[in-house]
């Protein structure tokens, strides 16, 4: 019989193994998207594989240039486009939902590149902890510092720079 422990040793393995299985397939996931997305023209924003209510969802999340910004055409054609090559390489076992998105005017911002991308922006910036006895702060995107790892922002025409761990969230605003 299986100690309590061993039984949440077992469990906590199972689901580390099932994390590391989300991260590949994510991974395995933009290998396969990024040539299709860059073919049609769009950018490859993000490809996130998650669970939403009872259903595993593998979201590809697209951007473009172009004018009037990714239309619900452009998300239903590369959904078709992306279909039978997720089909022929199979990197999901279980069954799941494919979703093609953009990801918006208020859009979440994780990467560098995404930090990038949306200089000259206005954000709002949540910290883990409090920095100058504030959990979020709103301000004008600069850029990123890939050397330093940091987010750096401009704040009342002061250049202010956050270590991206320290990040809970950053996100653009449109102010409607």
């Amino acid at each position: 019989m299986e100690s309590g422990f061993e039984r949440i040793r077992s469990l906590v393995l199972k689901r580390k193994a099932h994390m590391k299985q989300k991260q590949s397939v994510a991974e395995v996931v933009t290998a396969l998207a990024k040539p299709l997305c860059e073919e049609f023209g769009y950018l490859l924003w993000d490809v996130e594989y998650v669970k939403e209510g009872a259903d595993m969802i593998l979201r590809l999340t697209i951007d473009t240039d172009a004018e009037g910004g990714i239309t619900i055409d452009d998300c239903e054609k590369l959904h078709r486009a992306s279909d039978p090559i997720l089909d022929e390489a199979d990197p999901i076992e279980e069954p799941y939902m494919l979703a093609v998105s953009s990801p918006g005017v208020e859009r979440t911002l994780t990467k560098p590149e995404h930090f990038e991308r949306m200089a000259g922006e206005d954000v709002n910036l949540r910290f883990f902890a409090a920095h100058d006895g504030k959990k979020q702060l709103r301000a004008t995107l600069e850029g990123y510092d890939r050397e330093k790892d940091e987010v750096v922002v401009r704040i009342d025409g002061e250049e202010k720079r956050f270590p991206h761990k320290e990040l809970a969230k950053c996100e653009t605003v449109f102010d409607w």
